[in-house]
């Protein structure tokens, strides 16, 4: 017969044990944002910075060492009509692309919340501009808006809306260059407002407009009375991406037309990058700068403020 097994009885040590210093919340929180608060500050806090000392400097690239000059820089950026002009631009293509986005976005929010089948293919096709880095985007349009090479020259020739074989500038004038830019910015912006909108419709309870279209309410009356002030909080978010995305972005401008016909899409991003790298004077480059900081923080307050009153109605 086998001898029987003795039990042991373990008894645990109930005292209270020393916490691995990671298990503390208090510590566990700062080392997690530790990384975040680096980035943020190397990448985005020092750059800020230093605009504002070569603002109010006479820093250039030829130079390692500047003074300050107070306002000087400033109205010398003031008085300059490129500035003045890039200023306008870059004011009128936010406004353009934004409200052409936004019509856009909503479409596209209510087909993406459809049901019906292969739409995991068209929200793919969706989002593929905003997975595409801009500066592939915009060589992308410089050949589909080539003079001799677009394609858009060889549609409108098939539907005979000019001559075949005759080429359109869609670069070299005024008018045309402007429409251009704009159109890009929209279409690389337009993405990430539909998925907004699309995630603002889907939160929207279904009971409501069943209940409305009991009631005797049609498409219209629904959606501009129940779908658009709930959706009024989420849209501003949505146009305030999209504003700060337009408003401070060069790459469209400096690789499709460098700010030209002339002057005609020249941007505050632009017309500080060219002052400022090409031509060496940090100081005029970084005084354009400084210009978008008080545009998109007003712009910013604005439009929480909007959401936050929407809100609340």
């Amino acid at each position: 017969m086998s001898e029987p097994v003795a039990h042991r009885t373990v008894v645990f040590d109930e005292s209270p044990r020393v916490h691995h210093l990671l298990d503390r919340e208090n510590v566990l929180g700062p080392v997690m944002l530790a990384p975040l608060l680096v980035y943020l500050v190397a990448l985005v806090g020092v750059p800020l910075v230093l605009v504002f000392v070569y603002a109010f400097s006479d820093a250039s690239t030829g130079s390692p060492t500047y003074s300050f000059v107070g306002l000087s820089t400033f109205q010398r950026t003031i008085a300059d009509e490129t500035f003045r002009t890039a200023l306008r631009n870059t004011i009128v293509f936010t406004i353009l692309s934004q409200v052409v986005v936004i019509v856009l976005a909503t479409i596209l929010g209510f087909v993406m919340t459809a049901n019906f089948r292969g739409k995991w293919i068209v929200r793919f096709l969706v989002l593929l501009p905003w997975t595409t880095p801009i500066a592939l985007s915009a060589l992308a349009w410089l050949w589909m808006l080539d003079s001799l090479f677009s394609p858009f020259n060889w549609i409108l020739g098939q539907l005979h809306v000019v001559a075949e074989g005759t080429p359109v500038a869609w670069l070299g004038e005024n008018t045309l260059a402007v429409g251009s830019v704009v159109a890009l910015q929209a279409w690389r912006t337009m993405p990430l407002a539909a998925v907004i909108l699309m995630a603002g419709l889907t939160s929207i309870p279904p009971e409501l407009n069943e209940q409305a279209a009991i009631d005797g309410a049609g498409f219209w009356r629904r959606l501009f009375d129940i779908t658009f002030p709930l959706l009024t909080p989420i849209m501003m978010v949505a146009i305030l991406f999209g504003i700060v995305a337009t408003f401070t972005d060069m790459a469209a401008v400096y690789i499709l037309t460098h700010g030209g016909p002339g002057d005609a899409t020249q941007v505050l991003a632009s017309w500080s990058f060219y002052t400022g790298i090409e031509s060496g004077s940090l100081a005029d480059g970084a005084a354009i700068g400084v210009f978008m900081f008080p545009v998109l923080l007003g712009v910013c307050l604005l439009m929480l403020r909007r959401a936050r009153r929407a809100e609340v109605l």
